[in-house]
């Protein structure tokens, strides 16, 4: 018996379904229904790779086996089992188990099933398990039609959905569901799907075999998605019958297969996972990694500007001064690309990506920006030293626009000795403190220099003498203190 599905989304029925029925009196007829959905388990014995979830003495496990289960979102990539989850739920419970498809239904239809549950709660005493396929699917306003039922208890709500509930499901419904993160399968649980299916009777029954390379090429090309994988031995075995063969073989599978699609949404989670990992590679030196997570963007059909855009950023953020020529690199791999285009234009990506991982890093730069920002940010518009003002009429000359200013290239080593340039307030702060590594190391010993010609600011009526920033936005008046947002950065 199986959970009956409408249209739009219909109740679990007593009785076997139409198919069932008629599966009984042609045996034939479960040819016509894909391998993945014959082999769907039907017990959480069956379900592989989500141990962590049903696992023995594990939470949803005895929840399913009670049938107490809570409102939850399953959360998972294409082909982790998130409907087979929901329907071995729908098998075990002893409640109304309603599904339902976002795609196709919308609020009038889901009135109507709460209309439904509230009649069987008032009426029979019986509960109701809606399950939402896709989610993600119903905007903000539809998705706040599951809040009063959920809280009343007419319902316990199963949502399925492959993209991150922090974003696709609203936060008033987010915190009353439980989130279960399906993984994708590994390889070893791929392969024992594969061998199960072969031999089954619900599936291949014996009647092809495959060879082992045959079925670790499968492993591989289905990436963790146990949907695609029996897909994919299902139309190889199809090939090695039409050519009267026993056993299919890697051939088999390769032809058949065709170029794997990447699990990529340039507008969901996964994407953003994957920029993070390119990102964070860079950052780590890793020019292996780099060029491995930019091609995963560029096979899966990433916009090469966005590309280049993140890694122009990445060259002052992260490489900064310790290699300046970084940010030339980057800029000239965007020009380079708007003039070729593609597909050659890919190789200045590659090129850029490289450098930036293999140069030398530091955030000193970025750390200086965010200090400055953070004591703008606190106190305000501190007034311009009088001496750094440009006199540009003879009033302002009069009121002292200029008066005292120091002429760099007139002085000693084209530094003025004992000069500060600072708001009164904040003198002898520090916001830039350059580290030792590739051409910063040059960088910083200019800058000790420059900073050894500057005499101690004076003490002025209370407050700024000495001043550092930090990282946390405090004020330190050690004018000993050797902390700086370059070293407290993250």
């Amino acid at each position: 018996m199986t959970a009956r599905r409408g249209p739009r989304g219909g109740e679990k029925d007593a009785g076997p379904t139409l198919f069932e029925a008629a599966l009984k009196r042609d045996p034939k007829l479960g040819e016509l229904v894909p391998l993945a959905e014959r082999m769907r388990p039907r017990a959480l014995a069956d379900l592989v790779g989500q141990e962590h979830l049903v696992g023995e003495g594990k939470l949803l496990a005895h929840a399913i086996a009670a049938d107490r289960v809570p409102s939850m979102i399953l959360w998972g990539p294409p082909g982790s089992g998130k409907t087979t989850l929901a329907r071995i739920v729908a098998e075990s419970t002893r409640a109304r188990f309603v599904p339902f498809n976002a795609v196709l239904g919308g609020v009038p239809e889901l009135r109507v099933v709460m209309a439904a549950a509230k009649e069987a709660r008032a009426y029979e005493g019986k509960r109701t398990i809606l399950f939402v396929d896709e989610i993600h699917r119903f905007n903000r306003a539809q998705q706040d039609a599951f809040l009063p039922h959920v809280e009343d208890g007419t319902i316990t709500l199963i949502g399925a959905t492959t993209e991150n509930p922090s974003f696709a499901v609203n936060a008033p419904l987010l915190s009353r569901c439980r989130v279960f993160r399906l993984n994708l399968l590994d390889e070893k649980g791929i392969t024992e799907l594969l061998r199960r299916a072969i031999e089954s009777p619900e599936g291949l029954a014996g009647s092809v075999g495959a060879d082992e390379e045959a079925i670790e090429a499968i492993a591989k090309l289905a990436a963790g998605d146990a949907r695609r994988a029996l897909t994919t031995l299902e139309i190889a075995a199809d090939e090695a019958k039409r050519e009267g063969r026993a056993r299919v073989t890697r051939e088999d599978v390769v032809q058949t297969s065709g170029q794997k699609t990447l699990l990529y949404d340039k507008a969901g989670d996964e994407h953003y996972n994957v920029i993070s990992a390119f990102i964070k590679s860079m950052r780590g030196s890793d020019p292996d990694a780099a060029i491995y997570w930019l091609m995963r963007m560029l096979e899966a059909g990433d916009d090469p500007l966005f590309l280049l855009r993140r890694m122009m950023i990445f060259a002052s953020e992260d490489v900064g001064n310790a290699d300046p020529r970084a940010l030339d690199v980057a800029v000239a791999a965007d020009a380079a690309f708007q003039r070729v285009g593609m597909p050659e234009g890919t190789y200045f990506l590659a090129q850029a990506a490289i450098y930036l991982a293999c140069a030398p890093k530091s955030n000193a730069c970025n750390a200086a920006w965010h200090a400055a920002q953070e004591v703008v940010r606190e106190r305000g518009s501190l007034p311009v030293p009088m001496k750094l003002r440009n006199a540009v009429t003879g009033l302002m000359k009069r009121e002292g626009y200029g008066t005292g200013y120091r002429y760099a290239h007139n002085e000693k080593g084209g530094v003025a000795w004992g000069e500060t340039y600072l708001p009164d307030a904040i003198a002898g702060t520090h916001f830039y403190e350059p580290t030792e590594r590739g051409y910063e190391k040059v960088i910083a010993e200019r800058v000790r220099w420059v900073r050894a010609q500057q005499s101690p600011p004076l003490s002025r009526e209370g407050e700024g003498a000495g001043v550092r920033a930090s990282s946390e936005g405090e004020e330190e008046t050690d004018p000993k203190a050797q902390s700086s947002s370059a070293d407290k950065a993250d």
